[in-house]
């Protein structure tokens, strides 16, 4: 007949099949059809500094970028985020052969994954995670082994003799993440030192998701890991504009490594995008040499915008889990007699004009993050407060 395929296998690769639509487009869509607060997506309300953002109408005036930049990124850009490496971390890394630039720092954990995976390689990845990971994996034939950081004293924890654990003769990599989305925690030094001795005895590579590295708070301190003994040359770090100068929609990310894992990753990065936003390239190199006082700036005011969030929270009844990093908070839902947050998260825009994220989606083992529900406080204060103020009378 007309129309009809010869086969009865379904359309979407075996690998995809348990990844649909992502929760962030169900729930942003649901912020708009209600017009409830949106403290889902993690996007800030505001745009970054005006320099940096005129910075990119002046590349794009002066020609520079319009048509496609070189492969691995702009020279200027390249040479900011080496420069950026050294100046904070005392990391060197050779502009030319030892930095990528990607599309975010989605598209460098998706092409890190699809180089250095080979069908049936174990990644340990601390869970929950962002979502991207899972996908990544499944895409490059892995087979994901999650670590679960559990709350204990008001936090969630990695317990180290479980990630010992996870690692078998079968495992490729470790991917870690920190700060970590959407927990919230700051892995130590001393845990981070752990981690570096467990990838080097066991002669591992390891992917780490810093793009929250600015966004620490209190006593928290990030540190990257490829500064430990042994790492410099078996990390692959990624970091990003977005989440640093709250430009989200440029898509600027970057990977920073030795040249043999840049080479990987590259090539297959070349076959995702290839390459993007030429011009916001030239702005995020400019950005890279904001003074430490931005950063600083950026920080305080995030924190108070935190601590709005979680007081509101905190008075509607939550239990909630004050984050040492990053722009979201998690929080337990069962102090109001809830279990589900699925359900919960759904049925949040009527009952209270707000939208947040079930932690659950972060999970292998869909019942551990149940209760858990993710709110984003990138936002104005304003608008935190009046989302605080509905959901303390809901």
């Amino acid at each position: 007949m007309a129309g009809m395929t010869s086969s009865a296998r379904p359309h979407l690769n075996r690998r995809l099949a348990e990844f649909g639509t992502t929760i962030f487009a169900e729930m942003s869509a649901l912020a708009v059809s209600t017009g409830a607060i949106n403290l889902g997506q993690g996007f800030p309300d505001t745009d970054g500094p005006e320099e940096i953002r005129e910075a990119a109408v002046r590349a794009l005036r002066d020609g520079r970028g319009n048509q496609y930049p070189p492969g691995p990124g702009v020279p200027e850009l390249r040479a900011a985020i080496a420069a950026h490496q050294l100046r904070r971390y005392g990391l060197s890394y050779d502009p030319d052969t030892e930095v990528l630039v990607t599309a975010g720092a989605t598209e460098a954990i998706a092409a890190s994954l699809l180089a250095l995976l080979e069908p049936g390689d174990e990644v340990v990845a601390l869970e929950p995670y962002y979502d991207s990971y899972a996908a990544s994996i499944a895409m490059a034939g892995g087979r994901r082994v999650p670590v679960t950081l559990r709350p204990h004293d008001g936090a969630f924890r990695l317990d180290l003799d479980e990630l010992r654990a996870a690692v078998t003769d079968r495992t490729r990599l470790l991917l870690i993440n920190t700060p970590h989305n959407p927990t919230g925690t700051v892995l130590t030094r001393a845990e981070l030192a752990a981690v570096a001795e467990l990838a080097v005895e066991r002669d591992l590579l390891v992917v780490t998701d810093e793009v929250y590295e600015h966004l620490v708070f209190d006593d928290a301190e990030h540190t990257p890991l490829a500064a430990f003994p042994g790492m410099r040359e078996r990390t692959v770090t990624i970091g990003s504009a977005g989440k640093t100068y709250s430009f989200t929609g440029w898509k600027v990310g970057w990977v920073t490594a030795a040249p043999a894992l840049v080479t990987a990753v590259r090539s297959a990065k070349q076959f995702l995008t290839y390459v993007s936003a030429g011009p916001f390239q030239y702005a995020v190199a400019q950005a890279l040499d904001l003074p430490d006082s931005y950063y600083e700036d950026f920080r305080r005011d995030m924190r108070v915008r935190r601590d709005i969030l979680a007081e509101g929270l905190a008075q509607a009844g939550f239990e909630v889990f004050r984050p040492a990093g990053t722009y979201f908070i998690t929080t337990d839902i069962r102090p109001l007699g809830e279990k589900d947050g699925f359900a919960f998260c759904r049925a949040l825009p009527e009952r209270a004009g707000v939208v947040a994220i079930p932690n659950a989606v972060f999970y292998d083992d869909r019942e551990a993050g149940a209760p858990f529900v993710r709110f984003a406080f990138c936002k104005r204060e304003e608008v935190l407060r009046e989302a605080a103020e509905r959901l303390r009378r809901m």
